[in-house]
């Protein structure tokens, strides 16, 4: 049994990894084909690193390198081992793939997007916004990050605990964005397109964050709870729980069910309280739920079917 959980955590271990070195590649991959051949800098420690590279010709690869490895370290040190673990291996993955595509020894020119005059667009920010927002978000939900401004922050954050994480990386890539117009000849557009960047990465991410662990939770009063109830169950497969409630104006006592579903059932959860006359409800946003959700869900379906 023991050596059952053993090989079992390594696979989930060697899948984790796995994933964490693909979304490295991958942003590799769109640094190569839309940021680097449209003359803007993307956010955080890498967007000055590009623009190093842009000005020094100094590869974003090394750069990256010289700032993540110490980073890395002081992560390990200081924050969480498995994160500081997992964000190397991005940080060095990230770097081998960029200089595999930079020494043209995996050529991948014909997917490059660049304008005919060599200036951004509209498009390039656009683009690797989603994709690195997407990547950035995994990143985080495999209990890693890209590296760089987040380590930054989160080791800002264990010193300072009072400041807000969510400004100390506004503040990092605003300072980025505002030097990127000195560093593209004194150009409004290059600012424009690291603001739009940052924008798209954090808007995707977060989605990836939160979107995919987001509920409705329904609060729902009327007399008719037990007919309300087993129809959510039968037909949503969901659970309720039902707790005693008072009318402060009529006096009259009364249930209240309260039942978590996917985003995706609202309206079927709608058209069901809407079928019973003096039913009151109201829905509420719920960022993430927790417990063997699955399992309670199965069950009630089962229970149901047995009466």
């Amino acid at each position: 049994m023991a050596d059952k959980t053993a090989k079992k955590e390594i696979r989930k271990t060697s899948a984790v990894y796995f994933l964490i070195i693909s979304a490295a590649c991958g942003m590799a991959l769109c640094y190569q084909i839309f940021i680097f051949e449209n003359s803007f800098a993307p956010a955080g420690i890498n967007g000055i690193a590009t623009m190093i590279q842009y000005k020094l010709n100094f590869s974003v690869a090394y750069m990256s390198l010289l700032i993540n490895i110490p980073l890395c370290i002081s992560a390990f040190v200081f924050l969480d081992r498995s994160f500081a673990a997992r964000t190397t291996v991005f940080a060095l993955t990230f770097s081998a793939a960029l200089l595999l595509l930079q020494f043209k020894l995996i050529d991948l020119s014909f997917l490059s997007y660049k304008t005919d005059n060599g200036t951004s667009t509209i498009l390039a920010p656009l683009a690797s916004g989603v994709i690195n927002g997407i990547i950035y978000g995994a990143a985080i939900r495999l209990n890693g990050c890209t590296g760089g401004t987040d380590i930054v922050a989160a080791l800002i954050h264990r010193k300072w605990p009072e400041l807000n994480l969510i400004w100390i990386i506004f503040a990092l890539n605003a300072a980025v964005a505002f030097t990127s117009y000195f560093v593209y000849g004194f150009k409004v557009e290059p600012v424009i397109l690291c603001i739009i960047y940052s924008f798209l990465t954090s808007q995707v991410s977060d989605t990836i964050l939160r979107g995919s662990r987001q509920r409705i939770k329904f609060e729902i009063v009327s007399h008719d709870y037990k007919a309300i109830s087993d129809e959510i169950i039968a037909e949503l497969k969901h659970t309720v729980t039902v707790v005693p409630a008072k009318g402060m104006f009529s006096g009259k006592e009364t249930e209240m069910l309260i039942c978590v579903v996917q985003k995706h059932q609202v309206v079927a959860m709608e058209k069901i309280i809407s079928a019973h006359h003096g039913a009151f409800a109201y829905s509420t946003v719920i960022n993430e739920t927790l417990g063997n959700f699955e399992r309670i869900r199965y069950n009630a379906f089962e229970n149901l079917k047995k009466k």
